[in-house]
């Protein structure tokens, strides 16, 4: 009775003392999510007073003449056409260039890639730097090799391939997520029925992968679409055209380089044309990241 009465204070004082410790990591808990929630607070605001700003001032100039006029000395005058169709320009030869090769370089990795061989590892090495370097040093690449060695000048092919090199990493890597996502038993199945390699990776692995490797393309030419530094160094500064790109070959501007030369302007009423070039390249981004999540929300499986 003695050792059990002396016994109870320590069990006492034992459960005390790990009801204080939970209490404390939980209130460590609701002290880090609420620092979680007032940095996510903080970010919104400012994407919220920065939008507000931009259509403030761009909204005079949103309407259909800004898209229709070319750009002019004149700001009442001024508009964007030959950077939207440079735009499409880019963009639809990016996606031309880099979603065949994205996707192929994540199969190959994923599915026939000897993870022991050293080349292998090299790839997947300098791809995962390669998505790190700063896009400023892809301009400079493509102002050495697309512009001057290979003789394209500032055309669209020298912007489109410039690009590629930038956003060719990240397509690879969400690929290769998409792929790594599918579960091995369906890959494990279609070859024990007998389907080749090839066979599961064109009708089982692909089909599968389809919402991860869309939304990670799109997202990828969203940031290519959004670029200017690269394009303003690779282009050798051609930043004011007054005419439509009709080849590859043709030279060509794009919205943020056309915008930026709006802003640059010292008239207030540039600034004006150049909000309104903002709201135009944000609608076309809200639609390229409403397409992805439509098509993810589409094809998405849960396993």
């Amino acid at each position: 009775m003695t050792a059990q009465t002396g016994l109870q204070p320590d069990l006492r004082g034992a459960d005390r003392g790990l009801g204080r410790a939970r209490g404390s990591e939980r209130a460590a808990g609701r002290l880090f999510q609420g620092l979680l929630m007032g940095c996510l607070a903080f970010g919104v605001l400012v994407l919220v007073v920065l939008l507000t700003d931009v259509i403030r001032d761009g909204l005079p100039r949103f309407n259909l003449d800004l898209v229709r006029n070319m750009p002019s000395g004149r700001p009442a005058r001024a508009g964007i056409q030959s950077a939207m169709m440079g735009t499409i320009w880019v963009i639809v030869t990016v996606a031309v260039i880099t979603l065949p090769l994205g996707v192929a370089a994540a199969v190959y990795l994923e599915e026939y890639a000897d993870k022991t061989r050293w080349y292998n590892r090299a790839i997947e090495l300098n791809i995962q730097n390669l998505a790190a370097v700063p896009s400023v040093v892809y301009g400079i690449l493509g102002l050495a090799f697309f512009n001057r060695a290979a003789g394209f000048g500032g055309s669209v092919l020298t912007i489109a391939l410039t690009l590629s090199l930038l956003v060719l990493p990240i397509v690879i890597i969400s690929c290769r997520e998409a792929i790594r996502a599918i579960p091995t038993s369906i890959r494990d199945g279609s070859l024990a029925l007998g389907a080749t390699r090839l066979q599961t990776v064109r009708r089982q692995i692909l089909p599968n992968a389809i919402p991860g490797t869309a939304t990670g393309s799109i997202l990828a030419l969203s940031r290519a679409i959004g670029e200017a530094a690269p394009i303003l160094i690779a282009a050798s500064g051609i930043i004011f055209l007054t005419r439509n790109p009709t080849d590859l070959l043709s030279q060509a501007t794009v919205l943020p380089i056309q915008i930026f030369n709006y802003v640059s302007r010292p008239q207030e009423e540039f600034r004006v044309v150049a909000a309104a070039g903002i709201m135009v390249l944000l609608l076309i981004l809200l639609l390229m990241n409403a397409t992805a999540i439509l098509i993810r929300n589409k094809y998405q499986r849960k396993w």
